[in-house]
Protein backbone atom coordinates (compact mmCIF):
# COMPACT_ATOMS: atom_id res chain seq x y z
CA UNK A 1 0.00 0.00 0.00
CA UNK A 2 2.62 2.21 0.76
CA UNK A 3 4.19 1.44 -2.62
CA UNK A 4 0.81 3.22 -4.01
CA UNK A 5 1.32 6.53 -1.79
CA UNK A 6 4.51 6.91 -3.45
CA UNK A 7 3.09 7.97 -7.01
CA UNK A 8 1.51 11.40 -4.88
CA UNK A 9 4.05 13.70 -5.39
CA UNK A 10 3.84 17.34 -3.68
CA UNK A 11 6.04 20.58 -5.64
CA UNK A 12 5.27 24.33 -4.23
CA UNK A 13 6.41 24.78 -7.81
CA UNK A 14 4.00 22.22 -9.51
CA UNK A 15 0.31 23.65 -8.97
CA UNK A 16 0.95 25.38 -5.66
CA UNK A 17 1.84 22.02 -4.07
CA UNK A 18 -1.24 20.27 -4.39
CA UNK A 19 -1.12 16.35 -4.29
CA UNK A 20 -0.15 15.50 -8.04
CA UNK A 21 0.32 11.80 -9.62
CA UNK A 22 3.82 10.96 -10.44
CA UNK A 23 5.13 14.62 -10.43
CA UNK A 24 2.55 15.17 -13.40
CA UNK A 25 0.39 17.90 -13.57
CA UNK A 26 -2.70 15.73 -13.05
CA UNK A 27 -4.10 16.60 -9.65
CA UNK A 28 -5.30 14.03 -7.54
CA UNK A 29 -8.31 15.84 -6.57
CA UNK A 30 -9.32 15.90 -10.63
CA UNK A 31 -8.99 12.16 -10.80
CA UNK A 32 -11.25 11.72 -7.26
CA UNK A 33 -13.66 14.44 -9.18
CA UNK A 34 -13.89 11.87 -12.57
CA UNK A 35 -14.65 8.82 -10.77
CA UNK A 36 -17.20 10.69 -8.53
CA UNK A 37 -19.30 12.07 -11.42
CA UNK A 38 -19.24 8.08 -12.87
CA UNK A 39 -16.21 8.30 -15.22
CA UNK A 40 -14.81 4.87 -15.88
CA UNK A 41 -11.01 3.63 -14.42
CA UNK A 42 -11.23 3.07 -18.49
CA UNK A 43 -12.34 6.43 -20.07
CA UNK A 44 -9.88 8.04 -17.35
CA UNK A 45 -6.73 6.15 -18.67
CA UNK A 46 -7.62 6.91 -22.58
CA UNK A 47 -8.39 10.69 -21.60
CA UNK A 48 -4.96 10.55 -20.24
CA UNK A 49 -2.68 8.20 -21.64
CA UNK A 50 0.04 9.03 -19.14
CA UNK A 51 -1.67 8.28 -16.12
CA UNK A 52 -1.42 3.66 -15.80
CA UNK A 53 -4.31 2.32 -13.01
CA UNK A 54 -2.00 1.98 -10.25
CA UNK A 55 -2.53 5.64 -10.31
CA UNK A 56 -5.78 6.40 -9.97
CA UNK A 57 -5.59 3.40 -6.87
CA UNK A 58 -3.21 5.69 -5.60
CA UNK A 59 -5.46 8.62 -5.41
CA UNK A 60 -8.19 6.57 -4.06
CA UNK A 61 -5.46 5.23 -1.01
CA UNK A 62 -4.66 8.63 -0.82
CA UNK A 63 -8.27 10.29 -0.11
CA UNK A 64 -9.34 7.45 2.35
CA UNK A 65 -6.14 7.84 4.40
CA UNK A 66 -6.92 12.05 4.18
CA UNK A 67 -10.67 10.85 5.73
CA UNK A 68 -9.48 8.04 8.09
CA UNK A 69 -7.76 10.71 9.83
CA UNK A 70 -10.22 13.27 9.74
CA UNK A 71 -11.04 14.61 13.06
CA UNK A 72 -15.04 15.05 13.78
CA UNK A 73 -16.90 17.38 16.07
CA UNK A 74 -20.39 17.35 17.34
CA UNK A 75 -22.45 18.70 14.57
CA UNK A 76 -25.53 21.16 15.45
CA UNK A 77 -28.80 20.34 13.41
CA UNK A 78 -30.18 23.93 13.19
CA UNK A 79 -34.15 23.45 13.14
Amino acid sequence: MENLLSRITFSREVLCGKPIIRGLRILVAMILELLAKRASIQEILEDYPELEIADIYAALLYAQRLVTHEEVFDRVVAS
